[in-house]
């Protein structure tokens, strides 16, 4: 039964979504994101091309090559002239004429062929006048090789010429976006499986194993059902369903759901160096999902997905959300969450390719900082707000680019949330400067001055439990969460596609190594281990990298005569 909401809009089935926002602005392209997850969820064989985080430099190809070009890969969904929607690349009949077959996936070249080095040649090379090298080999069939392209490789050629020119939004551009010396332009994109609302890889699934997580959102692979058609990795308009070729099963970012269900964030937010990733907690109305995904008009999807949005400060969502049994402390997170207050409050994060119209849940904040430099080589005043309105007009990343990406190409939302920022900036100098408030700057952006201050204390200097608002799991309550030591992945069995599951013949790159058991711990018992004053539950054994400072653990310190710790000695 529907209930009516304060704006008097009928709210149906309120469901719970993990989002994450990321601000652009912070991105350096250092990978330390691409690299940490890697290490956590792809270090194994049969996954070495698999990089379920990746940093793309914009504009440019992606990862995997011209990932973007839905004429080729057909991804995604698209409206039918009645109105309703249909995948891509074709519903039953044609999968099944194809399920043994599938043509429309990117090849090993599109993603890259994994490489080690031949580290042994260095220590076995006979005394010679020649320095042994390490040359590269290839994973798959072991001869050298030359490395020409990997994930997070274009970079190094800063978003010039020679790979922007075959970015599709470029192509699609045209002589909008120019690549003379003068006018170059690049910002780093990190990117993730977007776990969306209406997400066409769950469509295309042949077997069932793909499915969205009723309790928080998250798309996930059911290894044991999944038979590999692979059906999945052409659905997935993003191509962030990867297959692994020594388990022969779809494989994809989990939003290192054992993380985010003891109330700990992923692994990508926890070690982003410039720390521009947001996790929250997003309450929408699923009965409205198929409505806002079939909207006619492409430039009314991203509105129409933030329709779909529920206030979390709204007592009848409330009501309505406890009546569809979402807990008090996921609504209670839901009201402090950053994604819902970016996306929706201040309209300030944008979805990625929106026209594929499956409602991706990782949102991104455009970067404004080109603007600011350019001003400020040229001798102005870099954060002024009449020079900053007036440059986004001829930002040097052009506003058609990001609309593109971001807006299904319309450039009205794009325009608006580069004047918040600029608008943010100046209002703050102002304060920094010891300057009285100027309200003109926020009315102008359609703010408030507590508005713009609220919403730079979460862009500039949130804390870390302002930046992650995530509830626990349901089913663990407050005496769990201190209990629980090891996590156990669901996927390590033998022969099993988990992070210590290497049993069996492997058909390639074995080379890679075989990752050493871990212990993984909960947030709260390792805020409890960090600062306990007796022994650590591992043995005796001290990790600095744990050890916050406070209490004495034991072993840590040298003993004193009387055999307790420097500190400990008795008084005189």
């Amino acid at each position: 039964m529907a209930t009516p909401s304060a704006s008097g809009r009928r709210i149906g089935k309120v469901m719970a979504q993990v989002a994450m926002v990321m601000n652009l602005d912070k991105c350096i392209g250092c990978h330390t994101c691409s690299v940490t997850c890697k290490q956590a969820w792809t270090n194994r064989s049969g996954m070495e091309y698999v990089w379920f985080n990746n940093v793309e430099t914009r504009p440019g190809q992606g990862y995997p090559r011209r990932y973007e070009d839905q004429e080729k890969w057909e991804g995604g969904w698209v409206r039918t002239p009645g109105g309703k929607l249909k995948l891509k690349a074709g519903g039953r009949l044609k999968k099944l004429a194809t399920i043994f077959a599938n043509p429309k996936m990117p090849a090993i070249q599109d993603y890259y062929e994994p490489w080690t080095y031949d580290y042994e040649n260095l220590i076995k090379a006979p005394l010679s006048d020649d320095m042994p090298v390490a040359r590269p080999r290839s994973l798959i069939s072991g001869e050298p090789m030359n490395v020409t392209w990997s994930a997070n490789w274009d970079d190094d050629l800063g978003g010039g010429e020679e790979l922007g020119r075959q970015d599709p939004i470029v192509q699609k551009l045209g002589e909008q976006v120019r690549f003379s010396f003068e006018e170059t332009f690049m910002f780093y994109l990190p990117r993730i499986c977007e776990h969306c609302l209406n997400p066409s890889c769950v469509a295309s699934c042949p077997s069932g194993a793909m499915y969205k997580r009723a309790e928080d959102g998250i798309v996930l692979v059911d290894q044991d059902k999944c038979r590999g058609w692979r059906m999945c990795v052409t659905g997935c308009p993003y191509k962030k369903v990867y297959f692994n070729h020594k388990t022969g099963k779809a494989e994809k970012c989990t939003l290192c759901y054992p993380r985010i269900e003891v109330g700990m964030p992923t692994v990508c937010s926890e070690t982003c160096v410039g720390r521009l990733r947001y996790l929250g907690v997003i309450l929408y109305d699923v009965d409205r999902v198929g409505e806002a995904a079939t909207v006619e008009d492409e430039h009314d999807l991203y509105p129409a997905q933030l329709d779909v949005f529920l206030d979390p400060n709204d007592p009848e969502v409330q009501e309505a959300a406890r009546r569809d049994g979402i807990p008090d402390r996921w609504i209670d997170s839901a009201k402090r969450s950053p994604v819902y207050a970016l996306a929706k409050k201040y309209k300030v994060a944008l979805p990625l390719h929106p026209e594929y119209r499956t409602m991706p849940m990782v949102w991104y904040i455009p970067p404004l900082s080109p603007v600011v430099d350019t001003l400020t080589k040229t001798g102005h005043d870099g954060e002024d707000a009449g020079n900053l309105f007036g440059a986004i007009d001829a930002l040097r990343i052009p506003v058609e680019y990001l609309a593109e990406l971001f807006t299904a190409g319309d450039t009205a939302p794009v325009d608006s949330v580069l004047r918040k920022l600029a608008a943010m900036r100046s209002y703050m100098r102002r304060i920094n400067l010891g300057e009285e408030r100027d309200e003109s700057l926020a009315e102008a952006v359609g703010m408030s001055g507590t508005d713009i201050e609220d919403m730079y204390r979460l862009l500039a200097i949130a804390k870390y439990d302002e930046r992650y608002v995530i509830p626990t799991a349901y089913g663990v309550d407050d005496a769990d969460r201190g209990v629980i030591e090891e996590i156990g992945c669901s996927l390590d069995f033998e022969g099993g596609p988990g992070m210590g599951g290497m049993g069996g013949p492997v058909p390639f790159g074995e080379a890679s190594g075989r990752p050493d058991a871990a212990s993984v711990e909960t947030f709260h018992a390792l805020k409890t281990r960090q600062t306990s004053d007796g022994r650590s539950d591992l043995k005796g054994r001290v990790n600095l990298l744990n050890w916050d400072g406070n209490g004495k653990p034991d072993g840590l310190f040298p003993p004193s005569d009387n055999g307790a710790a420097p500190d400990e000695k008795e008084k005189p």
